[in-house]
């Protein structure tokens, strides 16, 4: 199986403060499309935003001698910080001009951007709101398929969909360093399916407990530190070695 870059003790997830936090720091920017009189549905939104960090880490650009490459490697010698703006309009016209790529779901659109220093956002990105990424869905989304992987939410927390969009994010990431070459290939080829739900409360200790990647929270926006948001149930990791009851690689952001 493909081995994680990253040791869990060495996490760029790690609540704890290390070494990761002396390195300068870098962000990947998402920014949704959200326009006034047809704004996405939530859970798609959600979806779109996983499946774009799936893209950026998958995409060619981001590897080896990529023109990407590069910055990639900052990001994750650091803090793995995704933060999520949103933008109609011109706004949006002017962030597709920039480098980066742009993934549509059913109703949303994410567009996702190499990492930039936390202190470095490009003007046309800088200028986008953070708050206010409210959106509801018109009709409660439908039961998951169990033979594809599900990024199941935390039932208890409340979070914004432009904070939950980013939790997505990271759990797809997780889910991505957890999986071989060839499942990871597997999962590109159909289009990176997946589906974000909220877990029942019952079934939320289970999750949590299964070996399957884990995300915690370190607290610097809406929730408390450490608190467990999003866990990434791929049906490649729910076979040995991953998924066996055992400690899950659990990560903060």
């Amino acid at each position: 199986m493909h081995e994680d870059p990253t040791p869990v003790n060495d996490s760029p997830f790690r609540s704890e403060r290390s070494s990761r936090d002396e390195a300068p720091q870098f962000v990947l920017p998402l920014v949704v499309r959200i326009e006034r009189a047809d704004p996405p549905a939530r859970t798609d939104a959600l979806e779109t935003a996983a499946r774009a960090v799936l893209t950026m880490l998958a995409d060619e650009r981001s590897t080896g001698d990529g023109e990407w490459a590069g910055a990639m490697r900052d990001w994750q010698d650091a803090r793995i910080r995704k933060v999520v703006r949103r933008a109609r309009g011109a706004e949006w016209r002017r962030a597709e001009a920039l480098d980066g790529i742009t993934v549509t779901g059913k109703s949303a659109q994410v567009r996702v951007f190499p990492p930039v220093p936390l202190d470095g956002w490009p003007k046309d990105l800088a200028r986008l709101q953070v708050s206010g990424t409210d959106l509801d869905d018109p009709e409660p989304p439908v039961d998951a398929d169990p033979a594809a992987p599900v990024l199941w939410l935390n039932p208890d927390l409340g979070m914004s969909a432009g904070k939950a969009m980013a939790q997505a994010g990271h759990a797809a990431q997780l889910a991505w360093w957890e999986l071989s070459d060839g499942e990871r290939t597997a999962w590109r080829g159909a289009g990176f399916p997946l589906a974000v739900r909220t877990a029942d409360a019952h079934r939320w200790p289970g999750l949590t407990g299964s070996g399957l990647p884990l995300v915690r929270d370190a607290g610097f926006t809406e929730i408390a530190p450490g608190s467990c948001t999003v866990v990434a149930d791929h049906p490649a990791l729910r076979k040995e070695p991953h998924g066996t009851g055992g400690p899950a690689p659990t990560r903060s952001e």
